[in-house]
This record gives C-alpha cells, structure tokens and sequence, in this order.
C-alpha cells in the first residue's frame, strides 16, 4: 500500500488510484457522476483533494453491501463542498443513513438464515419445499422468491399468514395454500 506524504494535499489520478485501491476508470466514473470531483492544473491533468480518499473508500465500502450509486451521491451531496467535511459532518450523514442500513442488515440477516429452508422459488429441491410449498402453490403469488420478497417488506409474511390473520379463505385456500398453523407450513414462516 503506497503511503503519501503529510505534506502532499492534492493528489494526481495516479496516487488517488494506488492509494485509494479504485481503478483510474473507476475514479474517471465516480468524478462524471458528481460522486467526487477535482480541479485541473494547466496542463489538463486532475488533482483531488486529499479528502476525496475518504469519499472513495465511503463510495467503495458502501458499492459492496448493494448501496446504489444514486443514494451514494445523494449523501455525499450533504457534505460540504467548501471545505475539508469533519467528523461532524459524517456522523450527520450517517445517522440519516441509520434506518435504512438497518434495514439492509436485518435483509442480509432473513437472507443468511433463510437459505437452508424453503424461499418459495419453485425449485422444490430440498425436502422442507415438498411441506412449504407443495405443487409450488407460492408460483401464484409471484415470481421469484415469494417468501422472501414478502419478509423484505415492513410487517411482510407469507402469503397464507395474511389470510388466516384476515379470517378468510381468501386465494391461499383457492390456491391450496395449507392454513397458518398446519404442520406443513410452519417452515414455510418467515423467520420461522
């Protein structure tokens, strides 16, 4: 890992890059993006501010748990741009980012403990899917993974949960949906 000198306060694509880990296309990218930015010199070449490693690795860390770069900008759009962003300034945007880093931590959580059961996919490869989802009934509900779409969502359950909690038959019982509390579909819960 190359270290920069103290002394140096801008840096060339070159430095930013090696020091960074970023790709010079990468960087190129995220500055077209209004991400990061950087002045020129007269001989047209970039210099950054030696803050903007901060705002790359921020741009990096965040890329790699699935954050989009749109919500990416959006946050570094509340940092100053006048001067150096303190730690003040980052605790602000990270507590606005709180609730829905939560969010994606409790997804990720449902997703790592939920991969061994029945997801309501339509594979029917595991023998817990025979009992869940028999004759992929879920398939009527959606594409996908409708167990876990529904749990992804704010007070989601599965969809046979909805209608017991309603006291209806509803579509579950047309679509052959086994009833909340029969042997069958324990597993098939979310969170079960």
């Amino acid at each position: 890992m190359p270290q920069i000198s103290t002394k140096v306060h801008e840096l060339t694509v070159g430095q930013l890059s090696a020091r960074s880990g970023a790709a010079v296309s990468a960087l190129h990218f995220y500055e077209s993006k209004g991400l990061i930015s950087s002045r020129r010199t007269s001989g047209n070449q970039r210099r950054y501010e030696r803050d903007a490693l901060r705002r790359v690795a921020f741009i990096r860390a965040a890329q790699r748990v699935g954050i989009p770069l749109a919500t990416i900008r959006e946050a570094l759009a509340e940092l100053p741009d006048e001067r150096t962003p303190n730690r003040e300034d980052w605790a602000r945007m990270s507590e606005r980012w709180r609730s829905e880093l939560d969010q994606r931590i409790a997804q990720l959580n449902q997703l790592r403990d939920r991969l061994a059961d029945c997801i309501g996919c339509g594979c029917l490869s595991l023998d817990k899917c025979a009992l869940s989802n028999p004759e992929d009934r879920f398939g009527g509900y959606g594409s996908g993974s409708v167990l876990l779409a529904v749990a992804d969502k704010p007070g989601g359950s599965a969809p046979e949960a909805k209608n017991a909690k309603a006291g209806t038959a509803g579509t579950a019982a047309k679509a052959g949906t086994p009833r909340r509390n029969a042997p069958s579909d324990r597993c098939a819960e979310p969170g079960a």
